[in-house]
């Protein structure tokens, strides 16, 4: 009977041993570690509040630029305006959009950088190097990244982007299958929309197209 218990024992230390090794496990004390940042805390207006949405079982990555302080104070990303429009690009529910075993969410800048003197200001520098390979890491499911403006593509194409955020937009297909860039959605960008509207007649049904069907595939 010892021996058995002993055996018993082992056997739950090994499991307990393997769940601590797990994906989830991992990321779940890297998100922690996140939370705790505070690199850059004396350049920031409030006290450092990262924000994002991350499972190792994610398949669509979404990278924006930084929270404004609507999302700072409610913690969820893409609680705006700006993700109002997002989600109509990609005729995805809130409770889709918010399902992050299936779609991430990581700001270039994960805390709110503060207001400058036409809008917020860019996204932390420190952030994105720190962080999102560390977390991109454990997300070995991602298919497909969405790069939400120009600090996001800035980071993830370096020098592949084009010379401008058009040019960068309507090449695409330049950067399939790994990454789709787009514009922000931003309500500021009204006018950069209406002098490009073959955003949202060409570039948008694609990447709507393609978000549905890495959600919808298994």
């Amino acid at each position: 009977m010892r021996a058995r218990a002993h055996d018993l024992r082992g056997m739950k230390s090994g499991s307990d041993a393997a769940r601590a090794h797990s994906p989830s496990a991992r990321l779940a004390r890297l998100v922690r570690e996140v939370r705790a940042c505070t690199v850059c805390a004396a350049h920031l207006p409030f006290a450092p509040r990262p924000v994002l949405r991350v499972s190792p079982t994610a398949r669509v990555l979404i990278v924006g630029q930084a929270p404004g302080r609507r999302v700072h104070a409610s913690g969820v990303p893409w609680d705006d305006p700006s993700g109002d429009r997002l989600r109509a690009w990609l005729q995805l529910s809130r409770e889709i959009f918010y399902d992050e075993s299936r779609i991430a969410i990581i700001p270039t800048g994960m805390c709110y950088p503060g207001k400058g003197p036409s809008g917020d200001l860019p996204p932390r520098r420190e952030c994105a190097p720190l962080w999102h390979p560390k977390l991109r890491a454990l997300m070995p499911d991602i298919r497909l990244t969405v790069l939400v403006g120009s600090y996001a593509q800035a980071f993830y194409l370096g020098s592949r982007r084009k010379d401008s955020l058009a040019e960068t937009v309507r090449a695409f297909g330049d950067f399939l299958p790994e990454f789709f860039p787009l514009p922000h959605p931003s309500p500021r960008n009204v006018g950069w929309f209406q002098k490009n509207p073959w955003v949202e007649k060409e570039v948008v049904p694609e990447v709507r197209r393609r978000v549905g069907e890495i959600l919808e595939s298994r």
